[in-house]
């Protein structure tokens, strides 16, 4: 009778007993399925998204840097790229260089730490990818292909560690819970910077660049759209009730971000173009991702909307102003609806997830000195990447330095001559067409 009683008690406080860092086959399947919709996003969604609004005569070049950057991202991300974010260190991280100490036994949180590399390499991979659309038409596919690299290296990993790695001195205690800053305000930043390095496509503002196929760019923008439940409810680590209202507001977001483009594109055009309605979901997603472990339903709804109209804005106004050819508005929807995406994080916070001592202004204070280190660190060593990038797969590249100096190397660096790109970049590298007869 007193051993059955013993027994009871020891059931009973089992749930006390079990550690918070054992592992959970919840949150791991729930991982395991999300990292999976995150790795569709790069090679599929936003191959499709991005091939189908660039010309005809470059579509598999602009869907082959997708591919690349996952296939090239995900090698240099478990190499070094996971010991720069995750590793021990203030300002970089060390010390898991080719996964050391990393055993099937190691966990973060309640999931196995090899799935946690798998799920944040698939982040890594698209966001060098996401900045690969301000430089289509025109960047040499070796070029790039280096650049995924050493951008992986240099830039993304270390500001994911200032983030969310342990780097203390640069963490501002931003809100970024599933990639504000460290993707989309990265990313659009550096393509932005690459785009000024490589000058403008030829003919640019003089004649009409048509989109291969408004099909596909809308079917990648569904597949993105998809893939987004993964980013952002992944993001929580855990399947649990944080992680079901990220998925919420997230599907929320996309769609009035929809409705936000489409309205600002009648106004003014009044025609609500089906491009405009993807890119208004994608620049939703992009909107809602640093808040949405922290927003409600109101705040995705005004978050979301406010994003289209801004994506809008951005690409038919701004872009104008700046005069510079970011080929597939890489900044416009990801940089600049991401910088307003991560100061609302700071304003509209869930009543049911609101901390007790939150401080608007101060989180908010914080959220603008993230955005600043971002813009200006992804800015300076993108440049000094895609310089080397380029300087690496240009021939004769020490000899021009020679003769003509800086500023003869930097016009047009790391771009493909003019007959291969009047002729188009799938032909000439690649040997191949979108479409045969």
């Amino acid at each position: 009778m007193k051993n059955k009683f013993l027994m009871v008690i020891a059931l009973m406080l089992l749930p006390l007993i079990v550690s918070a860092d054992e592992l959970n086959a919840g949150d791991t399947a729930w991982m395991l399925v999300a990292t999976a919709f995150v790795m569709l996003m790069t090679p599929a969604g936003l191959a499709l998204f991005y091939g189908g609004m660039t010309r005809s005569k470059n579509v598999l070049n602009t869907m082959g840097m997708s591919l690349i950057a996952f296939a090239i991202g995900t090698l240099v991300w478990v190499v070094a790229g996971y010991s720069i974010a995750f590793g021990e260190g203030d300002f970089f991280g060390s010390g898991k260089v080719f996964l050391a100490g990393i055993t099937d036994k190691s966990l973060v949180g309640t999931i196995p730490e090899l799935l946690f590399v798998a799920f944040q390499g698939t982040f890594a991979a698209i966001a060098v990818a996401i900045a690969s659309g301000s430089m289509i038409e025109r960047v040499k596919f070796s070029t790039f292909s280096v650049f995924v690299a050493l951008w992986i290296l240099a830039v993304y990993a270390p500001i994911t560690h200032w983030a969310w790695g342990g780097g203390e001195t640069l963490n501002f205690g931003e809100m970024d819970f599933a990639g504000g800053t460290v993707v989309h305000i990265n990313a659009g930043i550096a393509g932005f910077i690459v785009a000024m390095m490589l000058g403008k496509r030829k003919g640019y503002g003089k004649v009409i660049m048509k989109p291969f196929s408004p099909v596909l760019a809308v079917l990648g923008a569904i597949l993105l759209w998809f893939g987004w439940f993964g980013f952002n409810a992944g993001s929580q680590i855990a399947a649990d009730g944080v992680a079901g209202n990220a998925f919420l507001i997230t599907n929320v977001a996309a769609a009035v971000g929809v409705i936000g483009w489409l309205t600002a594109e009648y106004i003014v055009y009044k025609t609500p173009t089906l491009i405009g309605g993807a890119s208004g979901a994608v620049a939703g997603l992009v909107a809602i991702t640093p808040a949405s472990g922290s927003a409600g339903l109101t705040g995705a709804l005004v978050i979301g909307f406010i994003g289209g109209v801004i994506g809008f804005i951005g690409v038919f106004k701004f872009k104008k102003m700046f005069d510079v050819d970011d080929s597939l508005d890489a900044f416009w929807v990801h940089g600049l609806v991401g910088i307003w995406g991560s100061i609302a994080t700071a304003l509209f916070i869930a009543p049911y997830l609101i901390e007790s001592d939150y401080s608007m202004l101060t989180q908010l204070a914080s959220q603008i000195k993230a955005i600043g280190l971002t813009v200006v660190y992804s800015a300076i060593v993108t440049a000094i990447v895609f310089f080397i990038s380029a300087a690496l797969t240009t021939s004769g590249f020490l000899a021009t330095l020679k003769s003509g100096g800086i500023t003869s190397v930097l016009q047009g660096i790391g771009r493909v001559d003019e007959e291969t790109e009047e002729r188009g970049l799938d032909t000439v590298i690649h040997g191949e067409t979108a479409m045969n007869p």
